[in-house]
């Protein structure tokens, strides 16, 4: 992992994606929240932004939603535009801001409430349980493919009802509604990917129309006055963002969270020990990789902000990943500690009125995985290298080669 730092920050461009694949992101934030916690970079390939880089100031721009937009029209919740001109162009309740946020959101909170993560658990854990006591033990085998993408791919099948037999078409769609690479240099492609899901989940959506409500998100939206009506582009958008949602982030927690037991076994010695632990443990995971590296925000109208002017129209990036490991609240933040007490402060999840929706089972489903590897006594470590995506938005683990003992 690099840890060189940057003689001159006011040339850096914090957006460059191999430094969330090398590891050298941790280094720079350090060093701008020390000397520049609010950084502009005027040349990006994603064009100018404002970096905002300390917890206290992301939580702040997040609880002003009426100031800093996330609305489609401005650009969306990524530094990497979202181009309405585009074919594969997105619009989701995510990128909407007050009134049409709150009305969609209500929609979809009911399949993330307490009693559906109960209604859940069972599944949950017959799941996990099968596909832990399939690994093979004393071999080589890669963490990412046979754990982390085949539990959350079957918990989205699961959340949409999605056909089981179809379920890996989950997972390819979500890739390519992802992927920087394709968005670059295979748009045609990915267009045709997103196409055939809309294709696929419009033809659900018809099925179902006449179908009682059930508990299914698909459902659900179908049931709502505020959803019922998507035109084409709205609908679209809206199962990217579930999609990737109910899996890009818990696949990438599953998997580096192995990678974090494996350089701390003390930490697993710890939680094997002591498994009221869990819980927490499960915070500390999700703030340590931190799957979503950042959220972007558009400025409605100038404004003074600690100083520095921002302009209306101007991009404003908060890296969760900086502020999950701001030395003032999380000490020696480059560590994993199971029992750290305030873990659960991260902002892996956001904060305010787009805090994220499906928190819950992300955590319920890291939850069951931890117990049901502490019930089988399954330590697992790195065999190799783990392979980091170069990618600004998602802290994607494409691979990560383990030996159970």
């Amino acid at each position: 992992m690099s840890t060189t730092l940057i003689d001159n920050p006011v040339a850096l461009d914090p957006s460059e994606p191999h430094r969330f694949a090398d590891g050298s992101a941790h280094a720079m934030f350090a060093q701008l929240r020390s000397e520049a916690p609010v950084h502009y970079c005027a040349n990006s390939a994603f064009g100018p932004f404002w970096s905002i880089c300390l917890h206290e100031d992301i939580v702040e721009i997040e609880s002003l939603p009426k100031l800093y937009s996330s609305d489609v029209k401005h650009g969306g919740i990524s530094i990497i535009d979202v181009n309405a001109g585009a074919a594969a162009y997105f619009e989701s309740f995510i990128m909407m801001d007050p009134p049409d946020h709150s009305r969609k959101r209500r929609t979809i909170a009911p399949a993330f409430t307490p009693s559906e993560m109960g209604r859940l658990s069972q599944a949950i854990r017959e799941r996990t349980a099968a596909c832990l006591d399939s690994l093979p033990r004393g071999e080589h085998f890669d963490w990412v493919q046979s754990v982390s993408i085949n539990l959350t791919i079957d918990m989205l099948a699961i959340l949409f009802d999605f056909p089981w037999d179809e379920r890996h078409k989950l997972r390819i769609w979500s890739d390519a509604i992802t992927s920087l690479e394709m968005m670059r240099n295979r748009p045609q492609e990915r267009t045709a990917l997103l196409f055939d899901m809309a294709s696929r989940f419009s033809e659900l959506w018809q099925q179902r129309t006449n179908s009682p409500p059930a508990p299914d998100l698909l459902s659900m939206m179908l049931h709502s006055s505020d959803f019922g009506e998507m035109d084409a582009v709205e609908f679209m958008g809206n199962m990217a963002t579930l999609i990737v949602g109910g899996n890009d982030t818990t696949r990438n927690s599953m998997s580096g969270m192995v990678e974090a037991f494996s350089r701390w076994p003390d930490q697993w010695d710890r939680l094997c020990a002591q498994p009221d632990l869990v819980p927490n443990a499960v915070s500390e995971i999700i703030r340590w990789q931190c799957p979503a590296l950042h959220m972007r925000r558009t400025v409605l109208e100038d404004v003074d902000f600690r100083g520095h002017y921002f302009r209306a129209g101007d991009k404003v990036v908060l890296w969760y990943i900086s502020a999950n490991r701001q030395e003032t609240l999380f000490p020696d933040g480059d560590r994993f500690i199971v029992d750290r007490p305030n873990a659960r402060r991260h902002l892996s999840f956001g904060h305010g009125i787009h805090r994220c929706v499906g928190a819950r089972l992300a955590e319920l489903q890291l939850q069951i995985l931890l117990e049901e590897m502490i019930r089988r006594d399954m330590r697992v470590t790195l065999a190799g290298q783990v392979e980091r995506e170069p990618h600004p938005f998602l802290a994607i683990i494409n691979a990560a080669p383990v030996i159970i003992s």
